[in-house]
């Protein structure tokens, strides 16, 4: 099953993500705002793996004295789509 959701994540410089995640794997990330060469290649290295394995790798990564970062909105998200 294909799953395709939209997510605005809080505290972080980007604004939007569009996930697609197939049986269990993502299959896409696509980022509005922020860092673009560093999200590109979070979404890069992410391709084709497992959600709950990214989720768990990127969950509580904070972005200098803020709370959260981008990773971790990402892990918030997939774990979203995992409900």
């Amino acid at each position: 099953m294909t799953q395709t959701k939209t997510f605005i994540p809080t505290g972080v410089c980007s604004r939007q993500y569009e996930i697609t995640v197939s049986d269990g794997k993502i299959d896409r990330i696509s980022v509005v705002g922020g860092c673009d060469g560093n999200l590109k290649g979070i979404a890069s290295l992410l391709q084709g793996m497992d959600v709950e394995d990214a989720a768990q790798r990127m969950s509580g990564l904070r972005c200098g004295d803020k709370q959260t970062s981008c990773p971790d909105q990402i892990a918030r998200a997939l774990r979203e789509m995992q409900k």
